[in-house]
This record gives structure tokens, C-alpha cells and sequence, in this order.
């Protein structure tokens, strides 16, 4: 069973899943249930960019063509539309150029219309707001998903340690806020909180409460994880992953239908607390930006406007992609630049103001849920108070370059491990693959400290700047010669316990590197950002460690003469985990603008936007050097998704008509004549075809071309002709012209279908250069571009064949682009 048909069912084989490849796709809803399902039921799983472009396209001063681009009457004997028609077939990328003179023409006509009455002049104006209400909506379901998310996890994540005994709702923290009986050093210590060894044992201490609480600690590992990979599996395939590279391709123009729907939302925001909660190396940052998606799918249904128009949904897309990484790290402008960065493939001015606002709601919504009971949107916000010196770049830098050498390693890693499971026996048993891994970290996770606690709160923990009131052991210090009434703690000698929790992180950092690469892309959802920050963070840690006890011990050394004196507060260690968090996040993503407004966003550390810059960037000339896709690049490469990237240049010297079909050796093209065909040749060439779309042109003998026409509007015209005009046979001819010569006496009644048909489709010259026919096709959005020489029709090239001839150029099987 394919995935995608397990989708339909929404259950799913232990083969199938999100991350198989497009091959033999084919979608298993006839066109009578395509055309059912058209209407309000309809849940669209995409939302797309509006095209580049904002040109009215074909719509010239020509009286005899009327709606020659938008969607007119698509059947000139019927006065209205025909139902299904303009609309998309799942695993189809949609048509830009269309969807965008449907919507200039919807809003002509409303324009038009309101100054006739006052009752137009108000829908009028509710068409214009309901962008803005849409915005509202979508920020506010989304901070409260995220608040909900948050809350859930936090608690579910002590519950593998113990349980609160004044109501097992409150987590460990919450239960011990208002005891009086907690100490200062062990703060974390209650009598309303029990470990699971006390509760079954009665001991707090000893080798067999150790024990049982280890082993209470693995079990829910796997109970939790058992339950995220088996509701996936049962009910929502979609639900898996980050989201991120699916997301990409949605908004670059495919339809990928039930990705963004009810059932995904509802099963990846339950399995997203589950997968955190078992202790797996992922986050859940990725994944709300998939949530947030979801949630502005559902919502769009509501407005006509968007629910008819799948260009402008992506509009609405690309703001909710904003709002999943706003409500993620509390960052509303990190998100609006992580989405006209990273996700969108269009993003226009007014995509940017409404993806602001949505951002600013969702902050607003998670800040009055206060999830984290601190008042900041994220569990990690600190503030550092030290400046730093220009020789700390140097740092800083090397901080950069491991994290793009860790970013570049741990995409090639996982990448590989990913297509291992996808070739190998390993793809078939999901749930056990996702048990075994979760019952390997689980059990190397709870000997480690720095492990054990949640991935969230160890980054807490190294980017927080060590104070005396600190009972942490990264801050045991040797305070002898610091006085209790000093603002500025200066470099101190490190104690034991610093040196202890050094060996621990780095039997951490290890630990994360490896077991993420095997965890990522697993069948539950999997965000990035939380690991990589993670893995850099213990790293700049470490470092920032090494650089304070440097400049203590050899403050006279040249390097720190002059700005580094005895008794003074030199160097920050959090500040460095803070930067090797983002040095690796960089690397492994490849952001750069969007990350660093995000980890000044994160932590409050204004100051400290140059050495994150420094880093960034370092860690991406570094990634670039050793492989220039990012993870998400990559994965959609993996999968076989049709995404043509905006950033790779293509420099090759070829021609159009070097990539066009039909091929010398090919047969000719199929195409369809505007005069000459009946009913029963038209449904032949239909069913003798696989293509989406075929050239009306004169005659066989001229090639002169006149248009193109959907299969899809084809098919449904023809059927619909059937049912609803009197006379319509196999027999009847099919006319694309504009007016219908006469008919022989007792023939039966002609087809006109010169409404469905663009007659302005893309055409370029078959001496064209390939550089700008896929500059055309990344610009416009492109679906198909019909290939001419002296306004004769050679043949055509479409997406597909674009990102076939990219694939062949980088040495790739062309054959790895395998969607429908």
C-alpha cells in the first residue's frame, strides 16, 4: 500500500508514511467525487504564495475575448460555472497565473458593485477586512495550541519522575512553589512531591530506589512514545516530522492534500507532548510552525475569498508559518523573517504587514497564558549584563565554523540514515524503530543529569550567567575572595563540581550528536532547532568555561592585557552558549538574518547581536563549503518533493530545446485541433494519456498554436456536458473557436469549450537559454511552458522536466523527482 492511499484511509501501512517518495501516485477519487468534494466540504491541505507577478495577464483591449485568463464561463451554452472546474487533483501544482486573475477578477467585480449599493459597499468592505480577521483568528488558536502544548509537556516530562501528591495535574515545580518546607540549596525538594521510588518503595536514597526510579523513567519513555508513533500511524501519517520541508513545497506550489487538514492538527498537536515528553532528542519548534499551518488551512474555510483561491491561501500560509516560529521562541519578528527567509516561495508586502499582526497576536495570547509561570514566552530567556571584547571574536568565530561543520556532518548523517530506512527492511517496522531508539536514549539519558532533564531546560541551564544565589554545579565556584554586597561577580577559580558537570557535557555532547541524526525523520513529529541549540550550546559552554579559567590564571598573557585586569568580570560563559547555540542552529538550517533576530529575541541579549552575526554567518560560509543544501533542502531532495529552489543558480549553457519534449526519438506531441475533433477523439486522447494538459492548435498541418487546456477542466466539461445538454454525443464536434460554423442538416449539437481553454499560455522560443526559462518558471510559478519557433508548436516543457534537467546538470538521478 502506498502512502498516499493509506492517507485516504487515514490508516497507514508500516511502509507507507510522510517521508516515502511520490512513485506511481495516483489519486484514488474519481472526478465526480473531485467535483462533490469541491464545494464548502472540501478540506484543501495546501495553501500557496500569490504569483510574482501582479500583471493581468492576457486580459487586453480586445472586446472579443472576454475573461480570456480568469476562470470565465466555462461552457458558453451554460451560463453558470461548471462545478469542479479550476480546481486541483491531489500531488498537481497548482496554476498561479490563473488563481491570480480568478482573484483580480473577483475583485473587480466586488469593486464594481459597490457603488450600486450600500449593501455592496459593506461586502465591499468585509472582503477587505477579512484578511485582517483571518490574522486574528489564526494568531489567537495558535498561542492557545502552543500554550496548551507547553503546559502538557512541562508536566508530562516530571511525571517520568515522580508525581505531586496536592494534585497530579501540577508539575514538579509548580507543586513545590508554595511549600514552606524547601531549602535554599535543594529547592527542588518537597514533601508534596514524591519520586516514583518513594511512592513504591518508600526510599528516597539507596541503589534500589536508583533503580526503580530508572526504571520508571524508561517506562514512561517508551508508554509515551509507544502512544505518539501508534496515533501517527493509526490516524494521521501526515502528522510526523517537522513539517518544514512539506510546508516549502505546499507553498511552492503543489498540492499535497489532508497535510494541512483536521485530523493532522488534532494528531500532531497531541503526539507532539507525547514525543517530547518521552525524552527523544527533538523539539517541538518545528512542529508548531506545522500546527500553525494547520490552523490556518482550517480557518481559511471560513472566508470565501480564500477558500475558493488556492494562491490566496498561500498567502495566509506563509503568515501562519510566522506565527508557528513567533509562539515557538516567543520571537513575532524572528518569525516574520524566518518566513520570507526560509519558507515562503513568494512573499509580498502585504503578506509581510499581515504576517506582523497574526505574530503580534500569537505573542500577545501565549503571554497571557504564561505557560512557563516566568512571564516570558520561552522557558530560556535570560539577560546578560557583561560587554564583551573585541578579542572574544575570535572565539566566537571558532565557535561558528564547528557549528557549520556539525551542521554539514549532521545532514549528510541523517540523510543517509534517512534513505537507509526508506531502502531497507528498517522502513517497514516504524513503531519499533521509534521503541528501540527511544529505549536507547532513555537508558544512556538518565545516568547524565545534563541528559536526563528536558533538552529546553539544559539549555536554560548553559545559557544562564552564574550568580551567587546559583545552586547549580556549572556554578560552584570557589567564592572566597567575593563579597556578598558585589554587583559584578568577577572570573573566579573553578570548583570540583564545575569540573564534574564539564565531563558530563561533554558525555552529553556526544551523546546528542550521535543519537539526533537517528531521530530526526522518525514517525513521530521531530522539530530541529531545540537539538541543534543544544548541541551548540553545550559546546559554547565548554569553551566559554575554558576562555573564564584562561583569563583567570593568565590574565597578564597579551591577549587579555589591558581589557582583562585581576578581580574583574571578563568573560561570560552563558553568552558563549548562547552563540554556539546559534552557530549550529545556523549550520544545520542555513538561516542567517531570521536566526540572529530570533536569538536576540530569545534571550534579551540586544548587545549582542555583532558576535551572533559573526557566528552565523561563519557557520554558514562553513556548511556551504561542505554541502550547500540546508536539512530542509535536503529532505525535500529525499523525498522526491517537485520544489524548484530559489536560491541555486543555474549556469549551464543550454537551450529550451535541448530539455523540451516531445524528443527526436519520442512520438509527436498529443494535441488537440479547434475545429476538427468530436467528443469520442477528445475522451480518447484522454484516456490514452497521462498528461495534465494538452495545445489546442489550427491543424496537424500548421502546429499554429491558439491555446492550452487543462485534462482536469477537459474531463469535467465533457461529463458535465453529457449530463446537462440535451444532444451531446460521441459524435458531437468539439469547437475551441469563438464562433461555431455551420453544422450539417440532422448532425448533433457542438461542444464549445473555448472558455476553459487559456488562450495566452507561456510561450517561449525553442533557441531560448535555460537559465531563463527556469527564472520564468521560479518566478511565475509556472506549471507548463509551451515551446515555439516561428509561431509553430515544437513542444513543451513542464516543471517536471525542469527540475529532471537540474537533477541530471548536479550529477543527481533525474528519476528521484518522482511526484504525479
Amino acid at each position: 500500500m502506498h502512502c498516499w492511499e493509506g492517507l485516504v484511509r487515514l490508516s497507514m501501512d508500516n511502509t507507507g508514511y510522510c517521508n516515502d517518495s511520490f512513485n506511481s501516485i495516483r489519486s484514488s477519487t474519481s472526478d465526480e467525487d473531485m467535483v462533490e468534494i469541491a464545494g464548502s466540504t472540501l478540506d484543501f491541505s495546501n495553501t500557496e504564495d500569490v504569483p510574482p507577478l501582479d500583471r493581468d495577464y492576457g486580459s487586453g483591449d480586445n472586446p472579443g475575448m472576454e475573461e480570456v485568463n480568469g476562470v470565465p464561463k466555462l461552457m458558453d451554452l451554460l451560463d453558470e460555472p461548471v462545478p469542479g472546474v479550476g480546481t486541483y487533483e491531489d500531488f498537481n501544482t497548482i496554476d498561479w497565473v490563473r488563481e491570480k486573475s480568478k482573484d483580480r477578477d473577483r475583485h473587480r467585480e466586488i469593486t464594481s458593485k459597490s457603488k450600486e449599493s450600500t449593501w455592496a459597499l459593506v461586502n465591499s468592505v468585509c472582503d477587505a477586512f477579512s484578511g485582517w480577521l483571518l490574522m486574528l483568528l489564526i494568531g489567537l488558536m495558535s498561542g492557545a495550541l502552543a500554550g496548551g502544548i507547553d503546559i502538557s509537556a512541562h508536566w508530562m516530562t516530571d511525571l517520568k519522575e515522580g508525581v505531586c501528591l496536592n494534585g497530579f495535574w501540577f508539575n514538579h515545580e509548580h507543586c513545590c512553589w508554595t511549600s514552606n518546607e524547601t531549602t535554599f540549596q535543594e529547592r527542588d525538594k518537597c514533601p508534596q512531591w514524591k519520586s516514583w521510588a518513594e511512592l513504591i518503595i518508600g526510599a528516597t536514597e539507596g541503589p534500589f530506589a536508583y533503580i526503580m526510579n530508572y526504571l520508571m523513567y524508561v517506562c514512561w519513555a517508551l508508554l509515551f512514545s509507544f502512544l505518539a508513533v501508534t496515533l501517527v500511524r493509526a490516524f494521521a501519517p501526515y502528522a510526523c516530522g517537522s513539517g518544514i520541508p512539506e510546508i516549502k513545497t505546499i507553498l511552492s506550489g503543489f498540492i499535497i492534500r489532508g497535510y494541512l487538514g483536521k485530523w493532522t492538527l488534532v494528531i500532531k498537536t497531541i503526539t507532539l507532548v507525547l514525543a517530547v515528553s518521552s525524552g527523544l532528542s527533538l523539539g517541538k519548534e518545528g512542529p508548531l510552525v506545522h500546527v500553525a499551518c494547520c490552523c490556518g488551512n482550517i480557518l481559511c474555510h471560513l472566508f470565501t475569498k480564500y477558500r475558493k483561491n488556492e494562491a490566496k491561501r498561500r498567502e495566509v500560509l506563509s503568515a501562519a508559518a510566522a506565527v508557528g516560529v513567533s509562539v515557538a521562541f516567543g520571537a513575532p519578528i524572528g518569525g516574520v523573517l524566518f518566513s520570507l527567509e526560509e519558507v515562503s516561495y513568494y512573499f509580498p508586502l502585504k503578506t509581510l504587514w499581515r504576517s506582523f499582526f497574526a505574530a503580534l497576536v500569537a505573542a500577545f495570547t501565549l503571554r497571557s497564558i504564561n505557560p512557563f509561570g516566568n512571564s516570558r514566552l520561552v522557558l530560556f530567556y535570560v539577560e546578560f549584563h557583561t560587554p564583551w571584547h573585541l578579542l572574544e571574536l575570535v572565539p566566537f568565530i571558532l565557535l561558528g565554523i564547528f557549528g557549520g561543520i556539525w551542521g554539514a556532518f549532521f545532514i549528510r548523517a541523517n540523510i543517509a540514515w534517512c534513505r537507509r530506512r526508506k531502502t531497507t527492511w528498517l522502513g517497514h517496522y516504524p513503531v519499533l524503530e521509534v521503541l528501540v531508539v527511544t529505549a536507547v536514549t532513555a537508558v544512556v539519558a538518565f545516568p547524565n543529569s545534563y541528559t536526563r532533564t528536558s533538552t529546553s531546560e539544559l539549555i536554560s541551564e548553559l545559557f544562564n550567567d552564574c550568580g551567587l544565589l546559583d545552586s547549580s554545579k556549572l556554578c560552584n565556584y570557589d567564592n572566597a575572595n567575593v563579597t556578598k554586597s558585589s554587583n559584578e561577580l568577577p572570573d573566579r577559580p573553578a570548583g570540583d563540581d564545575v569540573y564534574t558537570a564539564m565531563w558530563q557535557l561533554s558525555l552529553a555532547l556526544v551523546f546528542k550528536m550521535l543519537i539526533t541524526v537517528v531521530t530526526f525523520g522518525m514517525k513521530v513529529p521531530s522539530g530541529l532547532f531545540i537539538p541543534s541549540m543544544a548541541v551548540g550550546a553545550i559546546a559554547g559552554r565548554l569553551l566559554g568555561i575554558g576562555m573564564e579559567q584562561l583569563a583567570y590564571y593568565h590574565h597578564d598573557w597579551v591577549i587579555f592585557r589591558g581589557w582583562c585586569s585581576p578581580g574583574a568580570d571578563c568573560i561570560t560563559p552563558g553568552l558563549y552558549a548562547m552563540v554556539g547555540a546559534a552557530a549550529c542552529l545556523g549550520g544545520v538550517t542555513r538561516m542567517t538574518v531570521s536566526l540572529v533576530v530570533i536569538m536576540f529575541e530569545l534571550t534579551g541579549g540586544l548587545e549582542y547581536i555583532v558576535p551572533l552575526m559573526a557566528a552565523a554567518m561563519t557557520s554558514k560560509w562553513v556548511a556551504d563549503a561542505i554541502g550547500r543544501e540546508g536539512i530542509y533542502e535536503a529532505h525535500i531532495r529525499l523525498n522526491g518533493y517537485p520544489f524548484l529552489e530559489a536560491k541555486e543558480e543555474f549556469s549551464h549553457k543550454t537551450l529550451a530545446m535541448d530539455v523540451m519534449r516531445p524528443r527526436r526519438s519520442d512520438p509527436p506531441l498529443s494535441v488537440l485541433t479547434q475545429n476538427g475533433m468530436t467528443v469520442e477523439d477528445v475522451e480518447t486522447m484522454i484516456t490514452d494519456t497521462t498528461y495534465s494538459g494538452f495545445p489546442v492548435v489550427v491543424s496537424h498541418e500548421s502546429q499554429r498554436l491558439v491555446g492550452f487546456v487543462l485534462r482536469r477542466d477537459l474531463t469535467i466539461s465533457i461529463d458535465n456536458a453529457r449530463q446537462r445538454q440535451d444532444g451531446i454525443v460521441s459524435t458531437s464536434r468539439v469547437f475551441f473557436t469563438e464562433y461555431t460554423p455551420p453544422q450539417p442538416p440532422n448532425s448533433p449539437p457542438p461542444l464549445k469549450l473555448r472558455g476553459i481553454m487559456d488562450l495566452s499560455p507561456f510561450t517561449v522560443t525553442d533557441h531560448t537559454a535555460m537559465d531563463i526559462v527556469v527564472d520564468i518558471f521560479r518566478k511565475l510559478g509556472l506549471r507548463q511552458c509551451l515551446i515555439t519557433h516561428n509561431g509553430r508548436l515544437l513542444g513543451i516543457i513542464t516543471k517536471k522536466d525542469i527540475l529532471k534537467h537540474v537533477a541530471q546538470i548536479a550529477n543527481r538521478d533525474p528519476d528521484s523527482i518522482l511526484f504525479n
